[in-house]
């Protein structure tokens, strides 16, 4: 075994409200410069819709990711001889449309228009060509735009569904949507590395964090097209690629990263997972359908002994495992098997997973005879086949199309709700809560720390960092209060052009 340590997280969906929080605090702290207006290493999109930038998830039309051709694993971009011939073209490339031009405010036509009758406008001028432009798009130009027919209707999530379905979906009065914030999900088997032709992402040892290395980044931005969740970008005035961080300067000082830290909902959870290195190659050449279980099966419990000493003799402290150990991903994604990872089938192995959201219940059905009947009295609380959001959709997300794989998450969330009711309110009697979490394969006890992991998590209880203890590492070749100093990003000048 080839034991490493990966910073993970999860996000609890049916906790997440859409304030976008979360966006503001990390484009506060990383990309407020000039040339990084459009990035958005953290963003929030609502779902059913085309995300940004928009339609990332098609694949035919951006070629990211990873595909399996018999038992090769070959970038979805192509060979070298493919990223060679396309140095200088590269048709997989998202445009601005695909973004939006950056722009900013005449602001001093407010603050220096003289004394009138009218009240002086502030138009908006692009930040790239200074020249007046209509608004015709943002980084939430689709927030809680479900019913739409120019977003929600273009989701290629959506392929597969039934008319009856898409009907369903799209109600006025009935409309359901959740949404799903995003960042790097620093994977186990990163695209962006693979494709690079100057080398210049890379995964680090350490923790895991995928980041671009400043300096040897030539511009090419295969890393951009390779990356199937388009979670890296290009810095327009430095000519570089950048993306999250994950704010490992944070990190490295037992912070949770910003967007984390402020989450206002508190769907957030960050901590320590292991894994065996020397199958990464065989659980992502897994069947599309059991990608999910195969990539549970190469994280590694950390109390196992075995595991424990093959984790030591590789190089990680015991601080670390004891870390993994309090981790709550791995009850997440491992343990109770609630969390999922977002598309698997780009088999690029992500390590940011989403709880499924339960929400909404149903509340109208269709009989045998195609007509709708209420059923908010029928005491079905929630019906996993009939909910307004389809299984089908929600496994096009999270689960490669594996619906069973969802619906086990969903039955055992459902069953704790039921639970908790019951043990609360007295409602749905105690016996058919104590059956329900039996079919869903849970006890009370899981039942109960489920619930308090969700609903009154303690700062610790979401956040379960290790110590980095990087001043000990670098005190050999460098002062580590001078070393405090250069924490960061890294250049911010201008590339030099021509000879």
């Amino acid at each position: 075994m080839d034991i490493r340590a990966q910073v993970s997280a999860v996000f609890h969906l049916d906790k997440c409200i859409g304030c976008h929080t979360c966006s503001i605090a990390c484009k506060n702290i990383w990309t407020s410069r000039d040339g990084a207006e459009y990035m958005w290493w953290n963003n929030v999109e609502t779902k059913p819709g085309t995300g940004y930038p928009t339609m990332w998830e098609d694949q035919r039309k951006y070629r990211g990711g990873w595909e399996l051709n018999g038992k090769s694993l070959t970038p979805r971009l192509g060979g070298r001889l493919r990223l060679v011939s396309s140095l200088f073209h590269n048709p997989n490339l998202p445009t601005l449309d695909d973004y939006y031009e950056p722009w900013t405010y005449q602001y001093g036509v407010l603050t220096d228009a003289p004394k009138g009758e009218d009240q002086p406008t502030a138009r908006p001028v692009s930040r790239l060509t200074g020249r007046y432009i209509d608004i015709e798009a943002g980084p939430n130009w689709d927030d809680d735009m479900s019913g739409s027919a120019v977003y929600a209707r273009n989701d290629v999530n959506l392929e597969g569904l039934t008319l009856a379905q898409r009907a369903s979906l799209f109600q006025v009065e009935q409309m359901a949507f959740f949404y799903i914030p995003r960042n790097c999900n620093h994977c186990l088997n990163p695209a962006c590395v693979a494709v690079c032709p100057s080398s210049a992402p890379y995964k680090r040892a350490e923790d895991g964090i995928v980041l671009v290395n400043q300096d040897k980044c030539r511009g090419w931005r295969f890393c951009i097209s390779g990356c199937p969740y388009k979670k890296v970008y290009y810095n327009w005035k430095t000519g570089k690629s950048e993306k999250c961080v994950l704010c490992y300067p944070r990190l490295e000082s037992r912070q949770a990263p910003a967007c984390f830290h402020s989450c206002v909902g508190r769907i957030r959870y960050v901590g320590l997972l292991l894994y065996d290195a020397e199958r990464i190659g065989e659980v992502a050449r897994a069947p599309e359908a059991v990608l999910v279980e195969a990539q549970r099966s190469l994280i590694l419990d950390p109390r196992n002994p075995a595991v424990a000493s093959a984790a030591l003799r590789n190089g990680i402290s015991q601080s670390w495992v004891d870390a993994a150990c309090e981790s709550p991903i791995y009850k997440w994604v491992k343990e109770w098997e609630l969390a999922l990872p977002l598309h698997p089938e780009f088999r690029t192995l992500p390590t940011l997973f989403y709880v499924p959201p339960l929400l909404p219940v149903v509340a109208a059905s269709r009989d045998s005879a195609g007509g709708i009947f209420d059923m908010s009295g029928s005491g079905r609380f929630s019906d996993t086949e009939n909910a307004r959001l389809p299984l089908w959709y929600l496994a096009r997300l999270f689960s490669g199309g594996n619906e069973k794989t969802v619906e086990r998450a969903l039955d055992k969330l459902r069953a704790v709700r039921l639970y908790k009711h019951a043990a609360s309110f007295g409602s749905g009697g105690k016996d058919n809560a104590l059956a329900a979490l039996k079919m869903a394969g849970s006890t009370p006890s899981e039942a109960e720390a489920i619930s308090r992991l969700t609903a009154l998590p303690r700062f610790q209880d979401r956040f379960s960092l290790p110590p980095y203890q990087r001043e000990a590492s670098i005190e050999a070749t460098v002062d580590p209060m001078i070393h405090k100093g250069r924490t960061g990003f890294g250049p911010n000048n201008s590339p030099r052009r021509g000879p």
